[in-house]
């Protein structure tokens, strides 16, 4: 037997066929560090994972924190009445809270029209009073309401009724609270749409995903790690934006904190899944812009971030429901402001695991490695 012959044999011999020592999911957690350690490099990401949720929220705390009623500002068109009407809402109860000028009618007409003031006062001539106020601005109305009430009032009118109003301002009922449940589920949406949907198809243009292709990796593998790297993320998203609300606005978080975990992370799986056949076929970093935008637009307006979807007409409500942001936006404040249980938000934890699961499989099937 010659020596080339030999050789082939004795190598044989000495490399039995042994499984790997790294077991099946070797590939992917080197994956998922890889990922990890790309997006911690990346200070851009930092600031809008965890910087801009908080700096949205200690805004609009601000903007509806508990403050003293606005004051109300008016003018008073001058005429025979003018003097009369300014006279009233001096003497009235409520003359701290509205501020009167006596204008002629063209600077009172443009006033109102530049927002200067939330109404216009004049005489009907026949010794009574009318109002020039928007039914589409809340303050105009507002205004209407309480100037009427307070000249009433000053004229002699008394109520039939004692009435009394209470302020409720104790924390669980404030803007705030219901703020803070909705940034979190928009910024999980964000997190995962654009940190894998935009990832994806930047790789694609650097052709990256051809090298990764040529590797014996697991497809499957890659967009899994892909997709499970933003639930790192998600848990201190979640919870600096919980312990944010808690410390600066006294917010009350009367759920299970595992509970509302298993929540965002399900939110975000979903939503990677969402971004994945998302970026499955788009080959430039312009239309992946504009797809992300697409897609999350709808849910930004209806899906209850900033202001309840109950405003929406009730015929679209079954199409708001089974957004994917309403279910986890909807489970969030169920748990964190109402104390639900992971059992009770079943079904809105279907929605999310339904978009996702189908998402992930759709995308596996159609996504373009060039």
């Amino acid at each position: 037997m010659t020596t080339a012959q030999q050789i082939p044999a004795a190598t044989a011999r000495s490399s039995p066929s042994k499984p790997s020592r790294n077991g099946r999911w070797a590939g992917y957690s080197h994956l998922l560090m890889a990922r990890m350690k790309e997006m911690w490099r990346e200070p851009e990401i930092l600031f809008w994972v965890f910087g801009f949720p908080l700096l949205l929220a200690l805004g609009l705390g601000i903007a509806f924190r508990n403050k003293p009623a606005d004051v109300t500002s008016i003018a008073i068109v001058a005429g025979p009445e003018a003097e009369n009407t300014l006279a009233l809402l001096q003497r009235s109860l409520q003359k701290s809270l509205i501020r009167a000028e006596v204008l002629d009618e063209s600077q009172a007409q443009r006033g109102f029209r530049i927002g200067k003031y939330d109404l216009v006062i004049e005489s009907d001539g026949k010794g009574g009073l009318q109002y020039l106020y928007d039914p589409a601005r809340p303050e105009s109305v507002l205004s209407r309401a309480e100037v009427d009430d307070a000249l009433q009032a000053a004229s002699g009118r008394k109520n039939p009724l004692s009435t009394t109003a209470v302020i409720s301002s104790a924390p669980g009922s404030r803007y705030i609270d219901f703020l803070i449940p909705g940034l979190i589920g928009m910024n999980v949406m964000n997190a995962a749409m654009w940190g894998v949907g935009f990832a994806l198809v930047d790789m694609r243009q650097r052709k990256l995903l051809k090298r990764f292709v040529a590797t014996p990796m697991r497809r499957s593998d890659f967009l899994l790690a892909l997709a499970s790297s933003r639930l790192l993320f998600m848990v201190i998203e979640t919870g600096v934006l919980l312990g944010f609300g808690v410390l600066v606005f006294h917010m009350r978080v009367l759920g299970s904190v595992l509970a509302i975990l298993a929540i965002g992370a399900l939110g975000a799986l979903g939503f990677s899944g969402l971004g994945l056949l998302t970026a499955s076929r788009a080959k430039k970093i312009e239309s992946i812009s504009g797809l992300i935008n697409l897609i999350m637009m709808p849910m930004w307006i209806f899906s209850g971030v900033f202001f309840s979807y109950e405003r929406f007409p009730t015929a679209i409500h079954p199409f708001i429901h089974a957004l994917p942001l309403t279910a986890l936006n909807d489970a969030l404040r169920a748990t964190i402001l109402e104390g639900g249980s992971l059992g009770s938000q079943a079904d809105r934890m279907f929605v999310l695991l339904l978009w996702g699961a189908c998402s992930f499989v759709l995308a596996l099937r159609w996504f373009r490695w060039s």
